[in-house]
C-alpha cells in the first residue's frame, strides 16, 4: 500500500448556525482502500461527503486530496472524484446516451471515448437496449444504474458512493458489489456510505463509524469485532447507544395483542 494517503482530513469542523455537525474529524484514506463510512441519521455522514466532493466550501480544518488542498483548487480535485448520490436526480427527458454524453463533455472527455465507454457500461448493467429511450419512463433502479455509470464514466481515482444500491434489484446489487471490489483492485479508492450493514461488512477494507459529529470507531471489521463482538449491525447499535431498538420493536408488536 502507498504510504501517502490520497485523502487526508484533519480536524474537520462544520457548523450550521449554532449547530455543530462535524466536531473535529481526523481521517486518512489510502489508495485502493474501500472505506465503509457509517453512522445514524444526523451523524454527519452527508456533510462529510458534501465537503469531500466540493459542494460545501465553508468549513474549518484541512482536507487534502491527491496532494491538493481542497480550498486551493476544488475544480482540479473534482476531475479525479466520481460521485454517486442516493437519489438519481438526472435529466429524465434525455436518453442515457444523451445524458452520459453531457456528463462526459463536462469532464472534457473525447467524444469517441464517451460513446464507446457509455455503451460498454450500459451493456454491463443490462441497459444497452434502453440506451436511446427517454429516462422519464425508467424505474428508480434503472435511473440509479445510469447515475452510477455517470459517476464512473471519467475513470476517477476516488469514488464517493452515497447509498449507491438504493432502488437496485438483487442482481444489480451483486453487479455493483463486484464493480466496487474490481475498482479497488485496480487501485481506485472507494468512500462508501450506506445503511446496509451486511454490504459494508463484506466490501469494506476499513469501517469508520461516525456518531454525533465525531468518529467513534475506525478499523477493519475483524478489529471492530474483536473489541465489540457480534455482527456489524450489533456493533453499530451498541456504539451508537441504540441497543433498545430490538426491545422497542417487541413493544410495538404488543399493540396487536
Amino acid at each position: 500500500m502507498n504510504n501517502a494517503p490520497i485523502v487526508s482530513i484533519k480536524n474537520l469542523v462544520k457548523n450550521y448556525g449554532t449547530k455543530k455537525v462535524l466536531k473535529g474529524i481526523d481521517l486518512d484514506i489510502y489508495p485502493g482502500q474501500i472505506i465503509g463510512y457509517i453512522g445514524p441519521n444526523g451523524a454527519g455522514k452527508s456533510t462529510t461527503v458534501k465537503i469531500l466532493i466540493g459542494l460545501i466550501p465553508d468549513f474549518e480544518g484541512t482536507v487534502t486530496i491527491n496532494g491538493i488542498d481542497l480550498r486551493s483548487d476544488p475544480l482540479e480535485i473534482k476531475k479525479i472524484i466520481g460521485y454517486v448520490p442516493e437519489n438519481a436526480e438526472i435529466y429524465e427527458v434525455l436518453t442515457p446516451m444523451e445524458y452520459l454524453d453531457f456528463v462526459g463533455q463536462l469532464q472534457g472527455m473525447d467524444n469517441v471515448v464517451i460513446t464507446e465507454r457509455s455503451i460498454k457500461m450500459l451493456r454491463y448493467f443490462n441497459l444497452e437496449a434502453n440506451k436511446d429511450q427517454r429516462m422519464d419512463t425508467f424505474s428508480k433502479g434503472m435511473r440509479q444504474k445510469v447515475l452510477l455509470i455517470s459517476g464512473l464514466l471519467h475513470n476517477p481515482q476516488i469514488i464517493v458512493l452515497d447509498e449507491p444500491l438504493s432502488g437496485l434489484d438483487a442482481n444489480a446489487v451483486i453487479l455493483v458489489k463486484e464493480v466496487i471490489s474490481l475498482l479497488a483492485k485496480e487501485g481506485k479508492t472507494i468512500f462508501y456510505c450506506s445503511h446496509m450493514m451486511d454490504v459494508v461488512e463484506k466490501v469494506s477494507d476499513r469501517i469508520v463509524l461516525i456518531n454525533d459529529g465525531t468518529i467513534i470507531a475506525n478499523g477493519t471489521f475483524d478489529e471492530l469485532q474483536q473489541n465489540q463482538g457480534e455482527s456489524l449491525e450489533k456493533i453499530f447499535s451498541k456504539l451508537t447507544n441504540n441497543e433498545h431498538a430490538e426491545h422497542s420493536a417487541s413493544s410495538f408488536l404488543n399493540v396487536f395483542e
